[in-house]
């Protein structure tokens, strides 16, 4: 609440018959010339300004923004409302829960710990592929998914009814990204404010990182760990440096043939060339307006992929069209249009803003294409896929050299090279449970799935491959029997647009159906292989491929049994389950033959971007949103029947798997001890470059043999229910027994091993990560970790941060964070500490083996953040090595939350005292 106006912003807007509350960035000279990014941050500060934690000099800061000065000073962002879901929401209810339990044993009231802000959660990442490929496969996955989450969804209905300003979305509506963009996002926040109904722009945190898919609604919005978001929850503002904005400017057209992904898998590979980690990506230009609602949101969506912390288009009539579109009232777009105009917000497409760094694309040079095997900003064009997937294999296929099979190559003569266009693939043989027998090779598409929010909302690329698979099955094509198929929409509209448009049934022939409204194979719930193919791949090491129209192909995250994952447009997932190869060249080979014996070529069947449009208009239309999201909180029967417990405080169930009470704030005081240096600290992991937070944060499938399925086995899980590490994030005792267990994960502190393993010290052992641990704490030894450049991309996965906390690791030590996982460790109280400038493990003569200390941490307790620490290395022979860390908080506000030992004790410490 402002109670403060230092530049007399606060005013009156007229809109109809309707009056509201705003603070007016005219009043300020400055703000006029900033980026559409930087007026939704200029009027949040206005808005907030209270005189202590946000003042006038932060609003005059960024009217005297510098463009081409490195971000050095810090504001605190206040964000309008919180989106989550559940796999990152069930623990932020956790903590909630837990927090008001603290309270109270603090002399502190319960009720305070309330969402302070409106908070919605989605549940979308629950459902698994257990079932596809049949008609039944929906309904049977709701069942299943009931089944194993039957514990979490009673929370999380518990959760609803004792928080003030908390909704569930429940299961089987929608991926929480789409729900966000079709419903949700309100452009222009309305709130009563001391009995004023007040207009101030809608901005949003998620607990996932491709909450910046709202970006294209004009909402400023980003992903962040779990933590932060529960902090926001309870009132606390967001500490962020004004950022550098990158300004991309749009001309021309897309054209004929080239798809939505492929503009953003374009963007994607440019920014994360360009460089924009920590800053905001804004788009400008001519060719703005020619970029569909849909498309804006599928760019915005990819953010975390190239590295900005938002990628945001401006409101324009297109944004109003949408509105319109999805169901939104008269009142809210006219409010949203009048207010942009009257804050200068509105896109005007002949003027350029100031910005810190400039890119172009010209979108008529877009060319169709693929992303991988393993990150989303390795674009390859369809027409070198081929070329580029053999180059690829040998690093996934231990028999392949240089593109061919080992064996074959010792049959060649002496003068013949081994880099022949159609090497040999040795193949197996697999029988199916029906009696037919197909052989598998490397390079089989085991997995096509259109999943995920980032194309399942766009219905130019959803109605393309509904398209593309009419023109299939009429041409007699059939997707190949080792591929397991999916469809998994981000909403019921488009399961609704596809009945209306007659292409239902095309999908289904090539397998295509429907398996639930979700993440899906995104997230790694793609669900197991058909058991022949499965045994086959393991048994013989094939290096089989997954398709996915998804934003996320990280190594190990998409299924333990594929190797290689490819990001492609919904036509090109089926398309490649058509071919079940990815070693296959669409121009030159065809996918089939029609009755006729005549060779069908992908461009054959390919759907012009006039049938594309001529089906949207014809199959889209409002009534659709307004209908599915007319009670979108009551849930269906299953929903409805579930039990609900009651209370303000929650019934821990000690027998539970699922929901446990943390043990962040056992032992905790009304203030916080004194920050200590570190010493005699061992090294858990060494790693490499670009360790993502899906390597560090549990994830997919948990395996019998890992401390986390020992665990679930030893507290009388079957195997069968062990269900994901994502659906028991609300359990400590899961997650920490999977941090840094991803299956692809090198620790180089074992040779040739992967997996969650170390070399624990007080063994001379090779042991699991998490049994390694447990051995360090007992004997007190405090532990860190050694990384290189781009440690922790990938998602806002607060588990990445809270796990490596109660491993017992007190310091991070890298070339480079990523923001959210940096942002994270400090907000579970972990030093995120980086190399000298030009420096790394390796320059360093550091292999793990040493022991650490790290002096100079106390000076925080003076009320000042070092630049750097002094770090040094003992090796076993009594050699040093010694070098200044780089001290990676860089905000007072962060300070204080290291300070505390967390975020969430800083808070509970702030509220207790008020």
């Amino acid at each position: 609440m402002s109670s403060v106006d230092t530049f007399g912003a606060k005013g009156t807007l007229e809109v109809g018959d309707a009056s509201y509350e705003i603070f007016r960035l005219s009043a300020v000279d400055g703000l006029a010339r900033l980026p559409y990014s930087l007026k939704v941050l200029a009027e949040n500060l206005l808005r907030t300004e209270d005189g202590a934690n946000i003042t006038a000099d932060h609003v005059r800061a960024l009217a005297e923004w510098n463009p081409d000065a490195q971000p050095d000073t810090e504001i605190q962002f206040t964000p309008a409302r919180v989106i989550m879901q559940d796999f990152t929401g069930v623990p932020c209810v956790v903590d909630l829960a837990t927090m008001r339990e603290a309270v109270a044993d603090l002399g502190g009231d319960p009720s305070r710990i309330n969402p302070l802000a409106p908070a919605e959660l989605v549940i979308d990442h629950s459902v698994q592929i257990d079932v596809a490929g049949r008609a039944d496969a929906f309904r049977r996955n709701v069942e299943i998914e009931y089944e194993r989450n039957h514990e979490r969804y009673q929370f999380l209905r518990w959760g609803q009814t004792a928080f003030d300003d908390f909704k569930v979305v429940p299961p089987g509506t929608g991926i929480v990204h789409q729900v966000n963009i079709e419903y949700l996002a309100r452009v222009v926040m309305t709130r009563e404010v001391e009995g004023v109904l007040r207009a101030y722009p809608d901005t949003c945190v998620g607990t996932d990182s491709h909450t910046t898919m709202v970006n294209g609604l004009g909402v400023l919005g980003w992903g962040v760990g779990g933590i932060e978001a529960e902090a926001a929850m309870l009132g606390q503002p967001v500490s962020m440096l004004i950022p550098r904005v990158v300004g991309f400017k749009l001309s021309g057209q897309i054209p004929t043939g080239v798809t939505a992904t492929d503009v953003v898998l374009t963007i994607t590979q440019l920014l994360r060339q360009h460089g924009v980690v920590g800053k905001f990506v804004e788009f400008y230009g001519e060719g703005v307006s020619q970029v569909p609602l849909a498309n804006r949101a599928t760019i915005g969506n990819m953010s975390p992929e190239f590295g900005s912390t938002a990628a945001i288009f401006p409101i324009d009539d297109v944004t109003l069209d949408y509105l319109r579109l999805t169901g939104r009232s008269d009142e809210q777009v006219a409010l949203a249009e009048a207010y942009a105009k009257e804050q200068g917000m509105w896109l005007d497409p002949a003027t350029e803003p100031v910005f810190s760094e400039y890119l172009e694309l010209d979108l008529s040079t877009v060319v169709p294409s693929i992303a991988g095997p393993k990150r989303p900003q390795d674009r390859i064009e369809l027409s070198q896929a081929k070329s580029a997937f053999t180059r690829d294999l040998p690093n996934y296929a231990p028999d392949v050299l240089n593109g061919i099979d080992e064996a074959e190559k010792e049959s060649f003569p002496a003068s013949d090279s081994p880099a022949i266009s159609e090497p040999a693939r040795k193949t197996v043989e697999v029988t199916s449970p029906e009696g037919s027998t197909y052989e598998l090779f490397h390079g089989a598409v085991a997995i096509a799935s259109i999943t995920s929010c980032t194309n399942t909302s766009n219905p130019s690329v959803m109605l393309a491959a509904g398209l593309l698979a009419k023109k299939a099955v009429e041409k007699g094509l059939t997707a190949k029997p080792w591929v397991k198929t999916s469809m998994a929409p981000g909403s019921q509209v488009v399961t609704n647009y596809y009945e209306k448009a007659g292409l239902w049934p095309y999908l289904e022939k090539l397998g295509f159906h429907l398996v639930g409204y979700g993440c899906a194979t995104c997230i790694g719930n793609s669900g197991p292989l058909a058991d022949e193919v499965s045994a086959a791949v393991n048994e013989h090491d094939l290096a089989v491929v997954s398709v996915l129209s998804g934003n996320r192909n990280f190594e190990g995250r998409i299924n333990p049994d594929v190797k290689m994952n490819y990001l492609a447009s919904p036509p090109l997932v089926i398309a490649y389950a058509l071919a079940g190869t990815m070693e296959f060249d669409f121009e030159h080979e065809p996918l089939g033959r029609d009755e006729a014996g005549h060779p069908v070529f992908l461009r054959d069947i390919w759907p012009s971007t006039e049938e594309v449009q001529a089906t949207i208009d014809s199959s889209i239309n409002r009534e659709m949103f307004t209908a599915d999201y007319a009670d979108v909180f009551a849930g269906d029967d299953k929903w409805r029947a579930l039990d609900t417990p009651e209370g303000d405080t929650f019934a821990w169930d000690s027998e539970s798997t699922y929901v446990r009470k943390p043990p962040y704030f056992e032992g905790m005081g009304l203030t916080p001890a004194p920050v200590e240096d570190i010493t005699g600290a061992r090294v858990l992991a060494k790693l490499g470059d670009s360790v993502t937070t899906d390597h560090i944060s549990p994830a997919g499938a948990i395996k019998p043999d890992s401390p986390a399925g020992r665990y679930l086995a030893e507290n009388g899980v079957e195997r069968r229910d062990f269900n994901s590490y994502g659906s028991r994030r609300g359990n400590h005792e899961v997650m920490i027994r999977g941090t840094f267990a991803n299956i692809r994960l090198r620790n180089q502190l074992l040779d040739n091993v992967e997996g969650g393993y170390t070399l624990d010290f007080t063994t001379g052992e090779q042991a699991a990560i998490y049994d390694a641990a447990q051995n360090y704490a007992a004997a007190g030894t405090p532990l860190v970790i050694l990384g290189g450049k781009e440690y922790g991309s990938g998602s806002s996965r607060d588990w990445a941060a809270k796990g490596t906390a109660l491993l017992g690791v007190k310091a991070v030590i890298t070339e480079s964070f990523e923001r959210i996982h940096r942002s994270n460790l400090i907000g579970m109280g972990v030093l995120p500490l980086q190399f000298p400038e030009g420096e790394n493990a390796e320059s360093l003569g550091l292999d793990g083996t040493e022991t650490f200390s790290i002096s100079g941490i106390t000076a925080l307790n003076e009320g000042t953040t070092p630049r750097t620490v002094a770090v040094t290395a003992t090796k076993a022979d009594g050699s040093t090595v010694a070098f200044d860390a780089v001290v990676r908080i860089d905000t007072p506000g962060e300070a204080d939350y290291y300070r505390n030992g967390g975020i969430l004790q800083y808070v509970l410490r702030s509220l207790v005292a008020a």
